[in-house]
């Protein structure tokens, strides 16, 4: 399916069954549909919001934190975060369990929250990295990568099992930064990724749109790789990349 149509059913939450008839839509077009959506969403009761993140300079981070986790909840947390000063959300995100802050990652906006984003420490990130990967859930690991400084990117995709990478990468918000993101990877992964995807037909899409965000450089490197991949995908992959 339509990686924006899987996203946007996310944003909606709807099953993205009921969209289908979207299908025929312009990606590019549904997107900006969805950051529409988006904005609307966390702009709905902005100044209660705005009252809160500025209540919330009067506590100690510490308790901040805990009433964050026990009172608030993930979906709230997510709507203040793009509203507080950024050291103060920093300090508090790093007080956050892993569980919860993925939580919140699910239902946060990262363009709001990109400075608190990336001043989180890297061993934070990568254990919300974990939790969203034991979740299944690609389409909020695929929403952040653009919101990340490299260091971080490469370790978290240590994180990430060939079948999880392709899943992510399939729904990346930002598709330019797929050929980026590969020669993050060791020398060996893109191999590893095709083999894994010529063993689970479930991967084939995924698969077939990484090759087909790849730079020049990088598809000629590939290309050899293809002879493995199964007749009807090895077809698919070859006229994908040529």
């Amino acid at each position: 399916m339509n990686p924006e149509i899987l996203k946007l059913a996310r944003v909606l939450d709807v099953e993205p069954a009921r969209l289908t008839y979207l299908g025929d839509v312009d990606p590019a077009d549904l997107q900006l549909f969805r950051e529409q959506v988006t904005t609307t969403l966390f702009d709905a009761n902005l100044v209660v919001l705005e009252r809160m993140a500025l209540a919330s300079r009067l506590l100690p981070a510490p308790v901040v934190a805990k009433i964050a986790e026990k009172v608030f909840g993930p979906l709230l947390c997510a709507r203040i975060a793009g509203l507080v000063d950024v050291s103060r959300g920093v300090d508090v995100a790093k007080r956050l369990p892993p569980k919860f802050l993925a939580s919140v990652a699910a239902e946060l906006d990262p363009r709001r929250a990109t400075s608190i984003i990336t001043r989180i420490p890297l061993d934070t990130v990568v254990a919300v990295t974990g939790e969203l990967t034991r979740r299944g859930d690609w389409i909020t690991l695929g929403r952040f990568v653009g919101h990340l400084p490299d260091p971080t990117v490469r370790r978290s995709l240590d994180v990430l099992d060939d079948a999880a990478l392709l899943r992510t990468a399939y729904v990346l918000d930002d598709k330019s930064r797929i050929d980026h993101v590969l020669g993050l990877l060791p020398a060996d992964r893109p191999a590893r990724l095709v083999r894994t995807a010529a063993a689970d037909e479930s991967l084939w899409e995924p698969a077939l749109d990484v090759l087909a965000h790849l730079g020049k450089a990088r598809r000629e490197a590939v290309l050899p790789l293809l002879d493995e991949l199964p007749g009807e995908l090895r077809s698919r992959a070859q006229a994908t990349i040529k």
